[in-house]
C-alpha cells in the first residue's frame, strides 16, 4: 500500500525540537526528508540520553527526532554549500526552516530567492 507522502521531497533546515519533530512526522508518512546540518552538527546531538558512550554521534534524543531522514552536512556560509542547497531546492517540494529569524535571508535563501529557484516549492 502506498503511504501518504511517498514521492514528496522535503529539505529540513531544522534543529532541536519543533522543526525536527515536524519533519520527523513527515518522514514517518514516507516523505523523503533531507536533514541539513551545519558542520558542527545539529545542536540536538549534544543532548542526552545517550545510546552507549556519551558523544554527539550517540544521542538518543537526536536519533528519535531524525528517524527515517537522510542527513547532509552543508556549510551554508561557503559558496559550495550554497550551490548544493540551490540544487536541492530545484528538485524539492517543501522546505521547512526553524532557524533564527532572518537566518535564511542573510544566507541568501529568503522566500524571494527560493521562489526564483523553484516557483512551486512550499516554504514553511
Amino acid at each position: 500500500m502506498d503511504r501518504a507522502l511517498r514521492g514528496i521531497r522535503i529539505i529540513g533546515l531544522t534543529h532541536v525540537l519543533a522543526g525536527s519533530t515536524t519533519t520527523m512526522l513527515l518522514a514517518d508518512l514516507s516523505a523523503e526528508v533531507i536533514h541539513i546540518e551545519p558542520p558542527p552538527g545539529d545542536d540536538a546531538r549534544e543532548f542526552g540520553p545517550y545510546a552507549g558512550k556519551v558523544d554527539k554521534n550517540h544521542s538518543a534524543y537526536f536519533a528519535s527526532l531524525n528517524r527515517n531522514k537522510k542527513s547532509l552536512v552543508l556549510d551554508l556560509k561557503q559558496e559550495k554549500g550554497k550551490e548544493i542547497l540551490r540544487q536541492l531546492i530545484r528538485v524539492s517540494d517543501v522546505i521547512v526552516d526553524n532557524l533564527r529569524p532572518d537566518t535564511m535571508q542573510k544566507l541568501g535563501f529568503g522566500w524571494d530567492k527560493v521562489q526564483a529557484i523553484n516557483p512551486a516549492v512550499i516554504y514553511a
